[in-house]
């Protein structure tokens, strides 16, 4: 059982990160609110794993903060959300405002991530009402698609918003039209055109 990984990172494009442990390279993927927060290529860093094993695969979830973790983990067990919707909800939303969300019964926040109709949306904020009751707020992460600064520029920036959208379970024309309505904004990393995309924020 993996429950945390520290080493270099190797590679990162999102949501997939390969992360260096003395010499072994673990596929990890993980959540854009985790991936705003990793150092450069070649740092080290530290990730909060959860590890999944199916009959035609092991798995490797990464998570920054161990909130985080336990959050995916609620996500997954509910009734037809797996990793990759669990990783969606966790993209477009902070642990706290994923808790706010909760608390305040949002369908509509919940309506605007991909994979998640009106009766989904509904459903999930039902269940997860009673389990979201102890989370308090010194527990949970401060809202980090806030906290991001310019990281450095990539030439293909907006491919590789589109690639990890469509990773996130955004069909290939809605990956890039979301980019294309965020990308006329000059010097903008992946990252940010991705954060910019999952908020809708122009």
């Amino acid at each position: 059982m993996i429950g945390r990984l520290r080493g270099a990172l190797a590679e990162k494009q999102p949501p997939h990160l390969l992360i260096d442990v003395n010499g072994v390279g673990y596929a990890v993927e993980v959540p854009m609110s985790t991936y705003y927060q990793l150092p450069g290529l070649n740092d080290d860093v530290t990730l909060y794993i959860h590890y999944v094993v199916r009959e035609d695969a092991h798995l490797l979830y990464g998570f920054y903060e161990k909130k985080e973790r336990e959050l995916f983990r609620e996500l997954i067990r509910l009734n037809g959300v797996g990793p990759k919707l669990a990783l969606a909800l966790m993209s477009s939303l902070s642990v706290n405002e994923m808790v706010e969300v909760v608390r305040q019964q949002n369908v509509a926040a919940l309506t605007k991530i991909p994979g998640v109709g009106k009766k989904t949306a509904e459903r999930l904020l039902i269940e997860l009402k009673d389990r979201f009751k102890s989370w308090q707020p010194s527990d949970v992460v401060t809202s980090l698609a806030e906290e991001i600064g310019v990281a450095t520029m990539v030439t293909s920036a907006e491919a590789d918003a589109v690639s990890a959208l469509i990773a996130l379970g955004y069909k290939p024309p809605e990956a890039s039209r979301a980019v294309s309505l965020v990308a006329d904004k000059d010097s903008l990393s992946s990252e940010e055109l991705i954060r910019r995309a999952l908020k809708g924020k122009g």
